[in-house]
């Protein structure tokens, strides 16, 4: 199971703590956020020189915003309609 994001202001913390030339164990008791997920944070910052999130891989939307409303229009008025007559 796969635990929440930490909020944008802890992670730029923990990389400014990393710059001042703290160590991980240190920045990890006093932040309270494990050793492992401080040192994958400062690696990221190494890598991309950011700490936001990232875009993640994934397929892109078939439909755009507007042709989804049009859809759900269209299905809520007729409800009965198969999806090849849509």
């Amino acid at each position: 199971m796969r635990s929440k994001e930490l909020f944008i202001e802890l992670r730029d913390r923990i990389v400014s703590r990393h710059r001042s030339e703290e160590g991980y164990q240190n920045i990890s008791v006093a932040l309270k956020v494990p050793n492992n997920t401080v040192a994958s944070i400062i690696l990221k910052w190494k890598k991309f020189g950011t700490t936001k999130t990232l875009p993640r891989a994934g397929h892109a939307a078939k439909l755009s915003n507007q042709g989804t409303r049009a859809l759900v229009k269209e299905v809520t008025k007729i409800p009965i309609v198969t999806l090849t007559e849509l």
